[in-house]
């Protein structure tokens, strides 16, 4: 299957560009800021110029299933609810580590090919309709990176609001000011994969790290509603100084934001560091707390992080999200987003 040509039947021309000289383009969808001329491909190789337009996917799925939204994961965003996930295909990195690399990487690896039946025709109504008949709340574009394909699922989104259904998108955040501000109208929700706070650590993975702490914080000055995530790696992102970077560097912008940290297991190109244990996690969620953030949960791991899966109220400390992996076994916040016990607002959205 050759598939930057099957997709290419999809593309339709994109928003998020700058025309310059010569039919040339500067696409303006992520952080690369990729300067793509006639005939060639962004780094995401989805994003091309045709004649100088830029074409950008649409129209399709490669895949699409009903979540818990804890999932995501998200912990302050409609807990306990479902929430229809959908995903395309490429991406604007290419982690070693990737645990959706069938889809991200396809274009770029040999190695991840799938059948021509993997590109699923699909319209806004459809997936749409997919959701709210299968009674989910939410709506997310995910598996692969949204931003590469951030006009459809602006189209998605302003549909699924029309529909009464929430929005989110779980991206590595590697965004530019202008796709925050495309997306905004249609957007409620955003999960950042906080990779590592080396830089050097993410321009092997084909990025930077200034964008993604410029994107947590511009999202946040936006008011969506964001929650990070970082992937503890033995020997590459869990050195306690690390931890403590980044833990600080989200309580600089508000000590509500919730963070998670998760278990590692070996994947893709990443097979030989070890899967993270227990009580990694647990000392990373205990380094969380100590730079000040109110809500640390540690994930992947059911059953064997103690309490580090449930919601506490900061002020009383008083059990109000009991979890269990993905599954909740009672959820005391009121709708309105307040601990029942002390009155205690709970950042997040509940209803």
């Amino acid at each position: 299957m050759d598939n930057p040509s099957a997709l290419d039947q999809l593309a339709h021309p994109g928003s998020l560009f700058e025309s310059l000289d010569n039919q040339a383009v500067r696409c303006q969808a992520c952080a690369h800021h990729c300067l793509i001329r006639p005939g060639k491909r962004g780094i995401c190789g989805v994003r091309f110029n045709l004649d100088g337009t830029l074409m950008v996917p649409g129209g399709y799925i490669a895949g699409a299933q009903m979540d818990p939204i804890e999932k995501k994961p998200f912990a302050h965003f409609l807990p306990g609810s479902q929430v229809l996930t959908f995903g395309m295909l490429g991406c604007n990195f290419h982690c070693a580590f990737c645990q959706n690399w069938q889809s991200s990487q396809v274009l770029r690896d040999p190695c991840a090919d799938p059948s021509i039946d993997f590109i699923h025709k699909v319209s806004t109504e459809k997936l749409v309709s997919l959701a709210v008949e299968g009674g989910a709340s939410s709506i997310a574009s995910s598996y692969n990176e949204p931003l590469i394909s951030i006009e459809w699922s602006a189209e998605v989104f302003k549909l699924a609001k029309k529909r009464g259904l929430k929005t989110a998108m779980v991206s590595n955040g590697f965004a530019t000011p202008e796709a925050l501000a495309f997306i905004l109208p249609h957007l409620d929700a955003l999960k950042v994969d906080l990779k590592s706070m080396q830089d050097t650590e993410y321009r092997k993975m084909g990025g930077r790290l200034q964008p993604v702490l410029d994107t947590i914080k511009l999202a946040r000055e936006l008011g969506l509603w964001v929650e990070v995530v970082t992937l503890v790696i033995p020997g590459l992102n869990d050195s306690n100084e690390e931890l403590w970077q980044a833990g600080r560097f989200l309580t600089s912008l508000s000590a509500d934001i919730p963070w998670h940290v998760t278990g590692y297991h070996p994947d893709y190109q990443m097979q030989d560091a070890p899967p993270t244990s227990a009580e990694s996690l647990q000392r990373a969620a205990e380094i969380g707390q100590e730079a000040g953030l109110r809500y640390v949960y540690a994930g992947n791991l059911p059953g064997r992080v103690g309490s580090l899966e449930d919601t506490h109220c900061p002020k009383c400390m008083k059990l109000l999200i009991q979890r269990r992996g993905y599954r909740i076994a009672q959820n005391l916040v009121t709708p309105d987003g307040a601990c029942p016990f002390c009155g205690e607002k709970i950042s997040g959205i509940f209803q």
